[in-house]
């Protein structure tokens, strides 16, 4: 028998009448930093990985692959330092995503050296988009986890 869950509720984003155009602007402020489509979408599956969202992993691997990400890395990304298949500049942003989404984990929650290794990949302005990323994306896991929203559905 196959689970299949139900959300608790709709979505607060489309509760709030205000919400949902919000959070979109936000997301489509993210492509204005100039960053590779698929490193912002590389970032957004990782952080929604830690944060054991079901529904942007499915959305997220989605979008990765329309982006132009091999299966390789939608494999792998979950894995990234012991995979072959990121560039250092993935990797960069990888650590940085996942440093900005594991905040309570460490005492200093972005250490310098993984700042320094993404700022030596990406200007102030990719890194604003980067970090937007992962605030979007971690906004939008605790969204959907706790409403427990499903992969593969929609709003």
């Amino acid at each position: 028998m196959a689970h299949q869950p139900k959300a608790r509720m709709t979505n607060p984003a489309y509760v709030l009448a205000d919400a949902g155009p919000a959070i979109q602007n936000l997301l489509k402020a993210t492509r204005q930093g100039g960053v590779d489509e698929a490193v912002l979408e590389l970032v957004h599956l990782r952080a929604s990985q830690i944060n054991n969202c079901g529904f942007c992993v499915d959305y997220g691997a989605k979008s990765a692959r329309k982006s132009g990400v091999s299966d390789e890395k939608l494999f792998a990304v979950a894995a990234w330092r012991e995979a072959p298949y990121f560039s250092d500049e993935e990797r960069a942003a990888l650590a940085l995503a996942e440093a900005a989404t594991r905040l309570a984990d460490a005492p200093d929650a972005v250490p310098d050296e993984v700042w320094e290794a993404a700022a030596d990949h990406f200007d102030e302005k990719q890194l604003a988009a980067i970090v937007l990323m992962v605030g979007v994306t971690n906004l939008f896991n605790r969204l959907n986890v706790t409403v427990r929203q499903p992969a593969g559905a929609g709003f």
